[in-house]
């Protein structure tokens, strides 16, 4: 069975990434192969980022990986936070700072259209892929919810009445940008 390496030490993606693919591949994480590095983020783009871990994992540890990287991309913000999802409040800020400004900077608005994005980036046997999860959706005036993490608490999905953070995790999966990335690259790899 060939291995993959998932470059990612989040046990929640790894299970997740690993259901998706089913047993078709041996999916290792940057733990399993010893990697305990801070791999570089310093791309401008999602897909910048997703590419730069994968290379640094094929580079360094030999194996052929994919990667990944999420933003939230808000329509009347011009596409902010986007790639600087994470730290969108500066470094060494949590959800709940990046969420408050996020709310903030929304203020008085009344388009609040928006994206969650997920790009994965495969390396396999010397070529790069990449593969992209959309989810469209609203973000709320106030946070509802307690489950999921980063903006799920103010981002309800096009065709829902509930925010990611007040879903049961079996279903925010199910309907997930990442999932949808995943599922791309699932079906990619199965043809192969």
């Amino acid at each position: 069975m060939k291995t993959l390496v998932f470059a990612t030490n989040n046990l929640h993606k790894l299970e997740e990434v690993r259901d998706i693919l089913g047993g078709s591949f041996r999916i290792a994480s940057l733990k399993e192969i010893g990697c305990i590095d801070d791999i570089p983020e310093t791309a401008d783009t999602l897909e910048g980022n997703a590419l730069q871990k994968a290379r640094y994992v094929k580079d360094k540890f030999g194996y052929d990986c994919f990667a990944d990287d999420t933003g939230l991309e808000v329509e009347a913000l011009g596409g902010a936070p986007g790639v600087f999802s994470a730290r969108y409040a500066g470094l060494g800020h949590d959800s709940e700072a990046n969420m408050r400004k996020l709310l903030k900077e929304l203020e008085g608005k009344t388009n609040r259209q928006a994206q969650f994005r997920t790009v994965v980036a495969l390396l396999l046997e010397g070529r790069e892929y990449t593969f992209e999860g959309i989810v469209c959706g609203t973000i709320l005036t106030e946070r509802r919810g307690t489950a999921g993490f980063g903006y799920d608490p103010v981002f309800v999905p096009e065709g829902y009445a509930e925010t990611f953070a007040e879903m049961g995790s079996e279903e925010k999966n199910r309907i997930s940008h990442r999932a949808r990335a995943v599922q791309k690259l699932a079906d990619f790899l199965h043809k192969r």
